[in-house]
């Protein structure tokens, strides 16, 4: 196999964000190294982020906010800086919210050296702030994931720049799922996404209340149809079962509530699916905890707002309107 040794000015850190604050400022500590090149991509920040970045020596990318705005955008903007001071090899993507592990960047490095047929590489995440909240605790699950091949990354990565080359970069108007679909587009271009046993980044999602998290959900929904109608009927089409779970659960709850209330109050046994389903998926969690039962639950709750987004995208597209971004925090 061939391999390769890449020095520091091979490598690039592209960060993005917008009204971090403090967690912006521990983001760019944790990417900080000798001869490191970072760009911070910042898009409309109104606290004092831009002058923060600069101050810890980042190249600063604005963005015109005239135009849509997407994290997509933000990473590409970022590559495309980095390519004009001298086309690094590598780029490491992280969002602001995120700090990076020691040594994550040259075990990343070290393994794109020896595989040279891989496109990107991540590895293990976690919450910062998992005991501080049930979402917390959640999304932190929901980082975990098996070490081995896989299909797609998030958007902490790293990224070798020749094939984000030769497949485009991110696809800018995707105002969500922009790294699976990316990821998507690399395998059918023949590279492969792998994903090590290394801690790679911390997280503060900062999730406070149902109501974050149901947005969340509503932005998931949103990528679910919209990125499933761009592979569609293509051998690597995604997502588009997800769309269709949303659409099945929402449906039969509104049929048992209606039809409960309407038609006979039999029908409101319809409802019982939804406890039945929750038991299912708890009980398949080892070992299963309070917080297999919570998570279970919050998937459940999520469904008619998952169908609420990709309501949204597909009526969108129906008046030829570009998607406005869906953030839980603001």
């Amino acid at each position: 196999m061939d391999t390769h040794s890449y020095n520091v000015a091979d490598i690039g850190i592209v960060i993005i964000g917008r009204n971090e604050g403090a967690r912006l400022i521990a983001c760019l500590k944790s990417a900080a190294g000798e001869g490191r090149r970072i760009v911070y991509v910042d898009s409309g920040s109104t606290d004092d982020s831009v002058d923060a970045a600069r101050a810890l020596g980042a190249d600063v990318v604005a963005l015109d906010m005239d135009k849509p705005f997407t994290a997509a955008r933000a990473r590409n903007a970022g590559a495309q800086r980095l390519d004009a001071q001298g086309a690094p090899a590598l780029i490491q993507f992280v969002d602001g919210d995120c700090e990076i592990a020691p040594n994550w960047i040259e075990t990343a490095v070290a393994f794109l050296g020896t595989n040279p047929e891989v496109a990107i590489v991540c590895g293990q995440g976690r919450e910062k702030f998992p005991e501080r909240t049930i979402y917390n605790r959640i999304a932190n699950r929901e980082w975990a994931a098996p070490a081995g091949e896989t299909l797609f990354c998030g958007g902490v990565a790293m990224a070798r720049a020749q094939a984000l080359n030769m497949v485009g970069g991110y696809r800018d108007s995707l105002i969500a799922g922009e790294e699976p679909e990316l990821c998507v587009r690399l395998r059918v271009a023949g590279w492969k996404i792998h994903r090590l046993d290394a801690d790679m980044n911390s997280h503060d999602i900062a999730m406070t209340s149902v109501g974050q998290w149901l947005k969340r959900a509503r932005r998931a929904g949103h990528a679910f149809a919209e990125i499933s109608r761009l592979h569609r009927g293509k051998p690597e089409q995604i997502w588009a079962r997800e769309t269709l779970r949303a659409f099945f659960w929402t449906g039969l709850g509104v049929a048992g509530l209606l039809g409960g209330a309407i038609v006979h109050p039999a029908l409101f046994f319809i409802l019982l699916a939804y406890p039945l389903q929750i038991a299912r998926m708890a009980l398949r969690d080892k070992p299963i905890s309070a917080d297999s039962w919570a998570h279970a639950s919050l998937i459940m709750m999520q469904k008619p707002w998952e169908a609420a987004g990709a309501l949204q995208y597909w009526i969108g597209r129906a008046r030829n309107r570009s998607a406005m971004l869906i953030e839980h925090r603001q």
